[in-house]
């Protein structure tokens, strides 16, 4: 029981709704351009998922490995800083959902290759490579991006653009203005997620020399920063749900707004902390309002093409 705590731990299930939302708000604007697979869905789904479970596996090693999860860190303490797994078998595990991402990947752009062009299938392939690459380089290896405050640029790379714009590609379709507005508001919100995570270790990860843009920034200057990730994803969203409610001329898009409220609410409550411990609730509340606002895109999307 200790040891299947331990891999849940691992696995951070907490991220993985965030993970999945840029596909759920890129075949969302698939299905309103008419568009729709059900496998294409499922293996995107699966595939995001194995990519994420690595990227946390890597992390758990990775950051203790170079010394950052340790005792004076703010956050919940790791699996293999803990030792309720070894350096080893996390290794493994590791190269394991390596490969099960590898297949899934391989899986789902082969379903789609009646769609796609010689061209676009190399990209895609490319693409599941670098995801993997990008999975377990986050931490491990001597220059490992996230330790350089490259960590904000990879997630809206690949948690907005790659994710939205991806998701919409594997069924043909070009990419066009709302594609891209929807991967800002995704990608910005996702950033915002890991500026609190490294808000809330700002000192140990100074200390550790690991030197992400919270470390750079300051206190107060990641505090700002975070306000521009949000209020960036708020007008984008606004400005992207605007569009398609006076293109497909249907008030009930406006949903899709609600979860703004909680972005609004949270910034709210970012203003007035002042101690690191403060920030780690705010992790999931900002996680859940982005991945709220994809299903709600989603459902609609799907209820009204």
């Amino acid at each position: 029981m200790i040891l299947l705590k331990a891999w849940i731990s691992a696995f951070r299930l907490r991220t993985l709704p965030l993970s999945i939302s840029g596909i759920l708000v890129g075949l969302a604007l698939a299905k309103i351009k008419g568009q729709w697979d059900f496998s294409l869905f499922l293996g995107a789904i699966s595939t995001t998922l194995l990519f994420q479970i690595t990227s946390n596996l890597a992390n758990d090693l990775g950051d203790t490995l170079k010394g950052t999860d340790n005792k004076d860190r703010v956050g919940p303490i790791r699996s293999v800083q803990s030792g309720a797994i070894s350096k080893k078998i996390m290794t493994y595990a590791i190269i394991l959902f390596s490969i099960l991402s590898i297949i899934s990947s391989g899986l789902l752009i082969y379903h789609c290759s009646i769609s796609l062009s010689k061209q676009a299938l190399i990209i895609y392939m490319a693409l599941a490579v670098l995801c993997v690459i990008a999975a377990i380089t986050y931490t491990i290896g001597k220059k490992a991006y996230g330790y350089h405050g490259l960590g904000d640029l990879m997630v809206f790379i690949f948690f907005g653009l790659v994710s939205v714009m991806g998701s919409y590609g594997l069924l043909g379709l070009n990419i066009n203005i709302l594609t891209l507005l929807a991967s800002i508001s995704v990608g910005s919100w996702s950033v915002g997620v890991l500026n609190l995570n490294n808000m809330r270790d700002q000192e140990n990860d100074k200390q550790s020399n690991k030197i992400t843009l919270a470390v750079r920034f300051g206190f107060l200057g990641a505090k700002k920063y975070h306000f521009v990730l949000m209020l960036t994803g708020i007008l984008t969203w606004i400005l992207l749900i605007s569009m398609i409610s006076y293109s497909k001329n249907k008030a009930l898009y406006f949903f899709c707004l609600l979860p703004i409220l909680i972005v609004v609410f949270h910034l709210n409550k970012v203003a007035k902390m002042k101690h690191p411990k403060e920030f780690d609730p705010e992790l999931k509340r900002i996680a859940l309002a982005t991945f709220f606002a994809s299903l709600l895109l989603f459902s609609v999307s799907y209820l009204l093409s």
